[in-house]
């Protein structure tokens, strides 16, 4: 499949608006915020805690499904920062968007660097099917997928 040349600017937006969407749904206050480092911020009506999101999205081509993510360590630096202006949680959001499903995570910063320390400038996010298992009961992952169903086009 050949994908539009905006798809990579398309895919983020995307991937955006569906944690924002998903937060809301799940009764965050929640808003879109144009900032280095974060792009959504969130706080659970039972909770004083307020989230600073990164956004990553992945769209992957059929044949590349399980592929891992690459989380870039001076991105990390920048949530950080962001978050220290703005007094917030550093988190992370990870949508991949596969042939058959999209995968969305939301889990923090921290927690991320205790599962996957990475090397010195790049983590690599594991997305195969036993860490997706390992993802969908941990404590600390707020985890939903959508399978996609055939359509036609």
């Amino acid at each position: 499949m050949i994908k539009s040349s905006r798809h990579s600017k398309i895919t983020g937006d995307f991937g955006e608006t569906l944690v924002l969407y998903w937060l809301s749904r799940h009764g965050y206050e929640c808003a879109r915020v144009d900032h280095t480092g974060i792009d959504l911020i969130a706080r659970d009506r039972n909770s004083t805690e307020v989230l600073g999101i990164s956004v990553k999205c992945r769209s992957r081509a059929t044949g590349t499904e399980g592929t891992h993510v690459n989380l870039h360590k001076s991105d990390f630096e920048k949530v950080r920062q962001a978050c220290d202006a703005l007094h917030c949680t550093p988190y992370l959001a990870i949508v991949v968007d596969e042939s058959e499903h999209i995968r969305t995570l939301l889990l923090s910063l921290s927690h991320v660097l205790t599962l996957c320390p990475g090397g010195e400038k790049v983590s690599a996010w594991q997305m195969s099917e036993s860490r997706l298992a390992k993802y969908r009961v941990d404590p600390q992952i707020r985890f939903f997928e959508f399978q996609l169903c055939g359509g036609k086009w």
